[in-house]
């Protein structure tokens, strides 16, 4: 592709690039300040105390991600679409919700308690679950935004939680982090977040009366149940393992993986702040299906070359990452930098392939992709009971890659076979060959230096001209998004 397509033009791609760069910075300056201070709280409580707690909120992750039911995707499609959505479906959208989140509350803590939570840990699960149905519920809203085209607003709402949970965090250390404390700190900064963005909405869109119209609720839910579906095993995929790691192996090891996966869900937060972009403008454009292919190939580089440099750095040296465990002796080091290394290996598949996945369910595809996802947990879940009891957090981590390789060849056979879109091979070779490259540059600058700084600094200086040599990125459309 020359430059940009014909369709979306240089205009357009500016302002969309604009967007995502707005989102990329405000996580940029809010996201890592938080991985350093949960590292700190996971240091002071102790891998099994925090391993015990990872359990609990991921279990309360999976269920409250399937509390949604598909509906914050539909709503975000629709309102897309047709505008109109909003007004008229709206006042049953919003109970319905609610009533929603106080089922899979009950369900949650009962759930919790056939796993066998009991007691203070119980209360610790209904207080998790219940912050996390209210941040589901927010992300329902953001999507009404997002469904708008209001990237950069949606961009200030999307950090508001994490920076408001950083200064809390913060302010508990001189008095001592202990679980109940951290708990209520995430509790405080979902509420303050949610009663921000309800006060936003009403005054974009004005306040909606409420009034549950079955026959709305039952076509709403009819639609979005491929959506939920989606949702469900998304969630499980992601989250199983250290439920799992918990229950099988031992709380420690859940603490070891769970500080490895801290930074992969911090890396990856760049993914899941961009793909919804992505979708959004994927069902705005829903049945043209050149416009589609220009944009996956404009997303395929957005999407995949910042985590190049990322994954390289990590595969190399992931140990520096881990600098804070003050506490951890050396095999629990040793252990958590290997199964961080495998991870990122795992990001670097979801780096090339994610934005598949994002463009299928955007554009009415949802069934297969979520029979195909399906099948990705049996084989997860699977690997797991034969594997995590022996081999603990490396063995969930070497899971959730193979996992995502089957996935992953799915996406794409299904985007040729279903969508009917092109996949931009030619691009996705060159992403491999920068990548292959710059692993190259980091390993003779190891060898030359022997220190992190001066390796990532060379590193970088040498990405840039890996992407203009190898086409990547071009002078003219940098030129053209500056106009």
């Amino acid at each position: 592709m020359l430059n940009f397509g014909p369709h979306l033009g240089s205009g357009r791609i500016k302002k969309f690039f604009g967007n995502i760069s707005f989102v990329v910075l405000l996580n940029l300056l809010v996201k890592p300040g938080w991985v350093v201070v949960e590292n700190l709280v996971q240091d002071r409580l102790g891998h099994a105390a925090f391993g015990t707690f990872t359990a609990l909120f991921n279990w309360t992750l999976i269920v409250a991600s399937v509390s949604d039911l598909g509906t914050t995707q539909l709503t975000t499609k629709r309102v897309a679409a047709n505008p109109q959505f909003l007004s008229e479906y709206f006042p049953t959208l919003l109970p319905l919700k609610g009533w929603l989140s106080v089922l899979f509350l009950g369900l949650m803590v009962g759930s919790g308690w056939l796993l066998g939570y009991h007691g203070h840990t119980l209360t610790l699960l209904a207080l998790t679950g219940a912050s996390l149905l209210v941040m589901q519920y927010t992300q329902f809203l953001r999507g009404t935004l997002q469904a708008h085209q209001r990237f950069n607003t949606d961009a200030v709402l999307s950090v508001l939680e994490k920076a408001l949970l950083l200064v809390l965090v913060l302010a508990l250390i001189p008095v001592g982090i202990t679980l109940d404390r951290y708990v209520g700190a995430r509790a405080v900064a979902v509420l303050f977040t949610f009663v921000v963005l309800y006060g936003l909405v009403t005054r974009l869109y004005g306040r909606v009366r409420f009034r549950l119209k079955w026959e709305h609720a039952r076509n709403l839910l009819q639609a979005s149940l491929p959506l939920a579906l989606i949702t469900l095993v998304y969630g499980l995929n992601e989250r199983v393992d250290m439920l799992m790691l918990e229950r099988l192996a031992s709380p420690a090891e859940a603490g070891y993986y769970a500080a490895a996966y801290r930074w992969v869900d911090a890396v990856m937060m760049y993914l899941w702040t961009v793909l919804p972009l992505f979708f959004a403008k994927f069902a705005f454009v829903t049945g043209k299906r050149e416009e589609q292919q220009e944009l996956l190939w404009f997303g395929q580089r957005v999407v995949t070359v910042p985590l190049l440099f990322v994954c390289a750095f990590v595969l190399f040296r992931g140990e520096v990452l881990f600098w804070q465990f003050t506490h951890s002796t050396g095999p629990e080091l040793e252990r958590m930098t290997l199964s961080l290394k495998i991870l990122f290996v795992n990001v670097l598949v979801h780096a090339f392939f994610a934005i598949y996945s994002t463009l299928l369910t955007s554009t009415n595809h949802e069934k297969p992709v979520s029979w195909l996802v399906a099948g990705s947990i049996g084989l997860n879940v699977v690997l797991n009971v034969f594997l995590l009891p022996r081999y603990g957090a490396l063995a969930a981590a070497l899971n959730t890659l193979l996992c995502v390789v089957f996935v992953s060849g799915g996406y794409l056979w299904l985007v040729q076979r279903r969508a009917g879109v092109a996949v931009p091979w030619a691009t996705i070779g060159r992403l491999l060959l920068a990548f292959g490259l710059l692993c190259g540059v980091f390993w003779g600058l190891q060898q030359l230096f022997n220190h992190w700084l001066l390796e990532a600094v060379g590193g970088g200086l040498a990405f840039v001209a890996i992407l203009f040599g190898t086409g990547i990125v071009r002078v003219a459309e940098l030129k053209a998004l500056r106009r």
